[in-house]
C-alpha cells in the first residue's frame, strides 16, 4: 500500500548533514521545510542545495518549501536572558526600553501600544503567560500578570481574540523571498496573512523575483490569525493551499476551537481545489523521547482522517533528537489510518461542479477508476493540475503523475495520494503512453496484464490540454 499522506519536515541543526537526510527521505519524507525565521539567507542556500543532493542520491522527488517569518510580535531582550513573572505583579511592556529588566522589557514591534486599549488580554510565550492591559500611555503598555512564569528573551506576543495591525510581509520576507527564489523553492508559505490581498503581494513578489530563470512557486497561507478565519475563503481562492498552523491560531482563538477550525479548514480547502498542511506539536514529545505519546499519535491518524495532504514536523526533525525515527513513526500513522479508512467516493462526487475539459476528464478517471476497481490512476501531465484535481477526493487507489518536468513532480511531491516520475516528452502519443507503461512495470508499481485508467491531451507538451480518458490492460 503506498501510503497517501505527504510528510513535511523542518530541517535545522540536527538535520543538518547529508547523511541524515537521505536517511530521513527514505523514512518517508515529502517535503523539506526551510525556517527563515531562523539563520541568514546563506544557510538556506546551502541546506537547499543538500536537499537537492540528498535527493538525487536516494532518487526522490522532494519539494522544497521557503516558510517566511512574517510578523512575530516579540518582547526584547533581558538583562539576565530571563524573568520571572509573579501572578498580580505589575509589568510594562515599553517600546523605548532597550533592555529588560522585572519591571518591564522591550517590544521589537514599536506599533504595539497603538493596537491595544485597557481590559485586553496578551499571551506571551505561545499562551503560556497571561498579562491584562491596565492602561497604554504612550511607548508604554501597562499590565497586570494573570498567569505568571518565566520569560525569556524575544518571546512572542499575541492578543486574545487577535486584531493586531502587523503587516502580513515585512521588510525582511520580502528580502527572503528573493532568497527563496534563487534556490528555486517549489512552495512558500506566508505567515500570518489576514486576506487576500497578503496573498496576492507575496505571489506577486515571488513571480517578479523568480521572473529571470521562469520559476513560479506555489502559494501556502498559514492559518494563524483570528482575522483570517472569516476570511478563509478569499485567501483559499488566493493560495495554492493553506496550513492550519496551530500555535498562534490557539493562542488567539482559544486551544478548544483549533480541533474543530482544523477540520473546516481541511474540508474548505478540498472543496475549492487547495492543498492543506496539518501542523505544529504533531510529534512534539519526540523532541526529547524515541517514541510519540498515544495523543500524539491520536493527533496525527485524526488529520489523516481528515484528508489532509500533510502533516508536518517542526522542532522535531530540526532540533530534536530523533528525526528520523520521528519521521518513521509519522509515516506508519499515516498509513494506518488510511488503511482504516473508507473510501466513499460516489457520495463525494454528489453536488460537484467543474467547467474545465481537464478537470472533467479527472473526474471522469476517478469515478471509472473506483467502480472498475483499476490498479492505477495515470496522468500524463504537464502542469500537475489533473493530479491535484484527482487528489481532492477519497480513493484507495494510486495516482502517478507521469511529467518531464522537474518542477510539476517536485509540487506534486506535496499532493495527497499522488506519486511522480520522469517521463521524457515525446510528440507520439501512443507511444507515450506505452513508455508510461513500461515505466510503472520497471517501478512495480502495476504488472502486465493489470487494469489502469491513464489521462492524457491530444497534443502532448501542452499546459491544460489534458482532454482523453483512456481504460487499458498493462502490455495490451
Amino acid at each position: 500500500m503506498i501510503r497517501s499522506t505527504k510528510i513535511v519536515a523542518t530541517i535545522g541543526p540536527a538535520s543538518n548533514d547529508i547523511d541524515t537526510l537521505k536517511r530521513m527521505f527514505r523514512a518517508g519524507v515529502n517535503v523539506v521545510r526551510l525556517n527563515f525565521s531562523h539563520g541568514k539567507a546563506q544557510d538556506h542556500i546551502d541546506r537547499a542545495a543538500m536537499v537537492r543532493d540528498a535527493a538525487v542520491a536516494c532518487g526522490a522527488e522532494i519539494a522544497i518549501m521557503a516558510d517566511l517569518q512574517g510578523p512575530k510580535i516579540r518582547v526584547g531582550k533581558f538583562e539576565s536572558g530571563k524573568i520571572m513573572l509573579d501572578k498580580g505583579q505589575k509589568f510594562i511592556l515599553d517600546a523605548a526600553c532597550e533592555l529588560g529588566n522585572q519591571e518591564r522589557v522591550g517590544l521589537d514591534y514599536k506599533e504595539l501600544p497603538n493596537d491595544l486599549k485597557t481590559g485586553d488580554v496578551l499571551l506571551l510565550n505561545d499562551g503560556l503567560i497571561v498579562l491584562t492591559v491596565n492602561r497604554v500611555a504612550g511607548s508604554e503598555i501597562h499590565t497586570t500578570v494573570r498567569i505568571g512564569g518565566e520569560l525569556s528573551n524575544n518571546k512572542g506576543i499575541n492578543r486574545q481574540g487577535g486584531g493586531l495591525s502587523a503587516p502580513a510581509l515585512t521588510a525582511k520576507d520580502m528580502e527572503d523571498i528573493k532568497t527563496a527564489m534563487s534556490l528555486q523553492a517549489d512552495y512558500i508559505a506566508v505567515s500570518f496573512p489576514k486576506n487576500a490581498t497578503d496573498m496576492i503581494m507575496a505571489r506577486q513578489l515571488a513571480n517578479i523575483a523568480g521572473e529571470s530563470a521562469g520559476h513560479r512557486p506555489m502559494m501556502i497561507a498559514k492559518i494563524e490569525r483570528a482575522e483570517a478565519i472569516p476570511a478563509l475563503q478569499e485567501i483559499l481562492d488566493a493560495s495554492d493551499g493553506i496550513m492550519v498552523a496551530r500555535g498562534d491560531l490557539a493562542v488567539e482563538v482559544g486551544n478548544a476551537a483549533v480541533p474543530a477550525l482544523q477540520k473546516r479548514m481541511i474540508k474548505m480547502a478540498r472543496a475549492s481545489n487547495k492543498l492543506a498542511i496539518t501542523a505544529t506539536q504533531m510529534m512534539e514529545s519526540m523532541i526529547v523521547n524515541a517514541v510519540p505519546t498515544r495523543a500524539e499519535v491520536s493527533d496525527v491518524a485524526n488529520a489523516v482522517l481528515d484528508g489532509t495532504d500533510a502533516v508536518m514536523t517542526s522542532a522535531e526533525t530540526a532540533a530534536g533528537k530523533y528525526p528520523v525515527e520521528t519521521v518513521e513513526a509519522m509515516a506508519a500513522i499515516a498509513l494506518e489510518a488510511e488503511r482504516a479508512n473508507v473510501c466513499k467516493l460516489d457520495t463525494d462526487f454528489v453536488n460537484v461542479v467543474f467547467n474545465r475539459i481537464d478537470q472533467s476528464i479527472a473526474y471522469g478517471a476517478l469515478f471509472t477508476a473506483y467502480h472498475l476497481r483499476v490498479k492505477a490512476i495515470v496522468a500524463l501531465t504537464e502542469s500537475g493540475s489533473t493530479a491535484l484535481w484527482m487528489s481532492r477526493q477519497d480513493i484507495d487507489i494510486p495516482i502517478f503523475a507521469l511529467t518531464p518536468r522537474m518542477s510539476t513532480r517536485r509540487k506534486v511531491a506535496l499532493y495527497r495520494n499522488v506519486t511522480s516520475f520522469d517521463l521524457p516528452a515525446a510528440a507520439d502519443r501512443d507511444a507515450l503512453i506505452r513508455s508510461a507503461q513500461e515505466l510503472l512495470v520497471a517501478k512495480g508499481k502495476v504488472h502486465k496484464g493489470d487494469l489502469i485508467v491513464l489521462t492524457c491531451g491530444e497534443s502532448m507538451g501542452q499546459i491544460g490540454g489534458t482532454n482523453s480518458l483512456k481504460i487499458m490492460r498493462v502490455g495490451e
